[in-house]
């Protein structure tokens, strides 16, 4: 229980258009000010991370950790089971399981899962730009 980071918390259940749910910066305030210590942060909401360019910006990421910081918070892990699930998706499910991914790969189970296994590589890259072993 050495490298246990928390309490934390998952952001994803609170993302909103609305402040303080809009933005790292003023989610991770709200967070900190409830006293959690960090935050499992959602891969797929551009609101408060971009999974793309974490996995190719180092200095992203570090503006993210940087972000987190200054509220006393640390990312735990990012988010990918809405992507993950749609690797392997049952034909029964195909409809269903579109509304997880970007309109343009809807109604095409093929592209959806090439999207999807892009979405783990880069969240896998992501998560060594971030330092995290887990994700």
């Amino acid at each position: 229980m050495k490298t246990l980071k928390g309490p934390a918390l998952f952001l994803a259940q609170f993302c909103s258009d609305e402040a303080p749910f809009n933005s790292l910066d003023s989610i991770a305030g709200w967070a900190a000010g409830l006293g959690f210590k960090g935050v499992q942060i959602p891969t797929w909401d551009s609101r408060v991370f971009d999974l793309e360019q974490a996995a190719n910006s180092a200095e992203y990421c570090k503006q993210i950790t940087d972000t987190l910081a200054k509220h006393g918070l640390v990312v735990t892990e990012l988010s990918t089971h809405l992507q993950g699930q749609l690797v392997a998706v049952h034909p029964a499910y195909d409809e269903m399981f579109d509304g997880f991914a970007p309109a343009s790969v809807h109604k095409n189970p093929e592209a959806r899962q090439k999207w999807a296994v892009n979405q783990l590589l880069l969240a896998a890259k992501a998560s060594k730009n971030l330092g995290l072993k887990a994700h």
